[in-house]
């Protein structure tokens, strides 16, 4: 669990921080949003102690971190910068190493989880190994940035805008790996972006900063739906808010049990605004839906994606 206990962060009288209180809880995916300038990254530098606070109290897992060792401290986490943050002149199984080298682990347990972590990340161990960060793509390094990060198996990853330079199609491959790590792993992520539909598909809960306070901090269902500020409201956008809304609620939570109906069965984990897009290709008004395993569940309709 990672507390901050009104914290502030000053500049020379400029606050990038002003008493943000706020829990991020084991296991979960917090989201930080807001504009540039708004403070978001400076509150995940504190939490690895890459900036301490001018007041307030940082703490993981109960233990304030102005008593631990900075190093010390960012060896249990792991950190993705946008890019990747590449030691260019290494190869990719000596960047991902990085941490355990530090850690003095032996030289076959290094390898054996280098092999690991690329076969999670989907990377071509044989290939790419040995490769250097410049012959690689942009997806590829920023996959090998986030391997690196959880080399050392920490229970806390942080990312800061990870994804912002690449282009659509890899950026949404890239949010769905880590939806898919997060599940496999079970480690707690705090995630920086300023793209709110990155935030509403990959959020536990999201905290929303404008000018270093914290504005609102809710699931994404809540945000969509209870904005706390005409700010909040302005950032999630109003045009297509109902797809968005389609988008963070699941199949599984408006089936009909029992029900049934012809066709190839959805999973009870997507999404319905992904089932509505299913029902148009198919023309169809209701699915057949299964749960993870292919078991069948019932139904859902179209009039169904329309309730409370």
């Amino acid at each position: 669990m990672i507390t901050l206990d009104h914290v502030t962060r000053r500049y020379q009288g400029f606050s990038a921080l002003e008493d943000v209180t706020l829990t991020v809880a084991d296991g979960e995916i917090l989201v930080l949003i807001g504009a540039s300038g708004s403070g978001k990254s400076t509150l995940l530098q504190l939490i690895n102690r890459l900036q301490d606070p001018s007041s307030g109290t940082v703490r993981v897992d109960g233990e304030d971190i102005a008593g631990i060792a900075p190093e010390q401290l960012r060896r249990r986490m792991g950190y993705v910068i946008q890019g990747g943050g590449l030691f260019p002149h290494w190869t990719v199984a000596r960047n991902i190493a990085t941490v355990p080298r530090l850690l003095g682990w032996d030289r076959a347990r290094i390898d054996a989880r280098v092999t690991e972590l690329l076969d999670l990340l989907r990377l071509d161990a044989t290939r790419l190994r040995n490769a250097y960060p410049h012959m690689l793509s942009g997806g590829q390094q920023q996959r090998v940035g986030v391997a690196r990060a959880l080399a050392a198996g920490p229970s806390i990853l942080l990312m800061d805008e990870p994804f912002g330079a690449l282009d659509p199609v890899t950026r949404a491959e890239l949010q769905a790996e880590i939806r898919r790590i997060h599940t496999e792993t079970g480690c707690t992520i705090v995630f920086v972006t300023h793209d709110m539909d990155e935030a509403l598909g990959l959020a536990t809960r999201i905290a929303v900063i404008d000018r270093g306070r914290l504005v609102q901090l809710g699931t994404p269902l809540e945000l969509l739906t209870r904005p706390a500020t005409d700010q909040v409201a302005h950032f999630i956008g109003t045009t297509d808010r109902g797809l968005k809304l389609l988008a963070v609620q699941r199949v599984g939570d408006r089936v009909r049990p029992g029900e049934t109906t012809p066709g190839e069965p959805v999973s009870a984990e997507i999404s319905l605004s992904s089932a509505l897009s299913a029902m148009v290709t198919r023309s169809q008004d209701r699915l057949p839906v299964s749960d993870p395993a292919g078991a069948p569940l019932g139904t859902i309709h179209l009039a169904d994606l329309l309730g409370p």
